[in-house]
């Protein structure tokens, strides 16, 4: 039986919990940590946890009943507490982002090898059905040569979001929407397609005043092959949330939609209902996945740990996220194309050096340690 704690007693806490709460033949979760320690003792009562509960997290990495650890601080957080779990001899799980720089990634994954036990990055979207689906069907050239795709990272926050007291600064959360909501979605794009050579990007706060960071922005990567154009908005009611790629055969989406045209003699098109078929036909084929989202991964976190399986996310590939959003905000600021890979000389390797280079675009004059409310909502979530 693995034993799980928790750090961190926010709203995502709960979310992981429950998806523990799945394996109830792999782990039990035993411990429960925050700062504000009345949130613990809430949420392990809340689920109803046989838990300790710690005020201090170098308690719980000292615990020595605590296996490994999920790690639901705030961004700013993540690499230290990491870095304290593994060198504990804990396997960590840690969810988005995961961390606030690249050095910081490296120093997460230097922790993670020298100690040998596993980092994992929480990305939940690679469970979900359309995504596992579309991902096969570009494995095996089903749309030919692809030569565009889209991605809308679309979001609604009031600008109240941005009173808790770590959201909305650079120092704290590390960037806006591109940071925190774009994550997910960057991480699909080099899931489904690998690295970019380069990007060219901007970033715009246009509904967020108490906020430094963006609330808008956009991407364009270049594949050499293909080119990926990336939108990221917390503006934009509604949440449509999407992925599409065009290919030579046909175009295919997230949530599920699919089109194909042939040409007429003059080269406008007309609907190519065989070419679409073959498509729908393949997708229906391949099978759903039996688990999404955080129970997916926290299952296949739990089976790496006990040697079943490798760990489907480590530091390594959660790395190629952080690197995207650096190179995002490096072209941002400096208004021309950035080349992939970053350096570790480079200015946006470090965090500090990323910090005093990015614009705030507001002061941000409101903070509050809590809401009284913890619920969040996890938008359109790549539905069907």
């Amino acid at each position: 039986m693995i034993k799980i704690g928790i750090a961190g007693a926010g709203a995502i806490a709960g979310v992981h919990i429950d998806s523990y709460k799945c394996f109830p033949q792999l782990c039990q979760v035993v411990a429960v940590c925050d700062s504000f320690k009345d949130k613990a003792e809430a949420v392990a009562v809340g689920k109803g946890l046989k838990a300790r509960v710690y005020g201090d997290l170098g308690e719980l990495m000292a615990d020595p009943n605590v296996d490994a650890v999920s790690i639901c601080l705030p961004p700013n957080a993540h690499c230290s507490a990491a870095e304290a779990g593994l060198r504990a001899g804990k396997h960590v799980l840690v969810e988005k982002p995961m961390a606030g720089s690249l050095e910081e990634c490296d120093r997460m994954i230097l922790a993670a090898e020298t100690s040998g036990t596993i980092l994992g990055i929480v990305s939940q979207n690679r469970y979900k059905t359309p995504v596992a689906k579309l991902k096969r069907m570009l494995d095996k050239g089903l749309l030919g040569s692809v030569s565009y795709a889209n991605f809308d990272s679309l979001w609604w926050r009031s600008p109240v979001y941005y009173d808790l007291w770590w959201r909305g600064t650079w120092a704290q959360e590390s960037g806006g929407c591109f940071m925190s909501h774009a994550v997910h979605y960057l991480d699909l794009m080099h899931y489904l397609f690998g690295m970019p050579s380069r990007v060219r990007a901007s970033i715009h706060n246009v509904g967020h005043d108490n906020s430094e960071c963006e609330d808008l922005g956009f991407a364009v990567f270049d594949y050499k092959d293909k080119i990926v154009h990336f939108t990221c908005s917390l503006v934009s009611h509604g949440e449509r949330q999407s992925i599409t790629v065009e290919g030579d055969r046909g175009s295919v989406g997230v949530p599920w939609t699919v089109s194909a045209n042939k040409s007429l003699p003059n080269g406008f098109p007309e609907d190519d209902g065989a070419g679409r078929k073959v498509l729908e036909d393949a997708y229906l084929a391949l099978p759903d996945l039996e688990l999404e989202g955080h129970d997916a991964q926290l299952g296949n976190f739990l089976r790496a740990i006990r040697g079943e399986e490798p760990i489907a996310l480590d530091g390594r590939t959660g790395r190629k996220t952080i690197e995207l959003i650096m190179g995002i905000y490096k072209s941002s600021v400096s208004g021309a194309p950035v080349t992939f890979p970053l350096g570790t000389e480079d200015s946006f390797y470090r965090k500090e050096s990323m910090v005093r280079l990015m614009p705030k675009f507001h002061e941000k004059k409101k903070s509050v340690d809590n809401f009284s409310a913890s619920k969040i909502t996890l938008g359109r979530d790549l539905g069907r």
